[in-house]
């Protein structure tokens, strides 16, 4: 089954830090990007997923969290879904 994209993301970015954790990890960022974009918010607790479903309706800021062994990758797509940022929380 394939997933639609529920939103822009504009331009992306990552911080330095979080391309270093997915190289050191193997991570596939566009993977991360892909589920972020398509609904899957990662590892959020349920007030979070409850914003995230309503930024796609009042077009506020979407917020996902991956958990990757002991680290956690963010990926924020702004307001105005002009950009999104692939980072790590200590980067925010």
């Amino acid at each position: 089954m394939t997933k639609h994209f529920l939103f822009a993301l504009g331009q992306v970015m990552s911080t330095p830090h979080a391309l270093a954790l997915a190289a050191k990890r193997q991570i596939d960022l566009w993977v991360l990007l892909h589920r972020h974009q398509t609904g899957d918010w990662g590892d959020l607790c349920e007030e979070d997923r409850v914003s995230n479903e309503e930024a796609l309706v009042t077009d506020a800021r979407i917020l996902s969290s991956y958990q990757i062994g002991q680290d956690k990758i963010w990926i924020i797509t702004e307001a105005d879904r002009s950009f999104t940022t692939i980072l790590l929380p200590d980067d925010y």
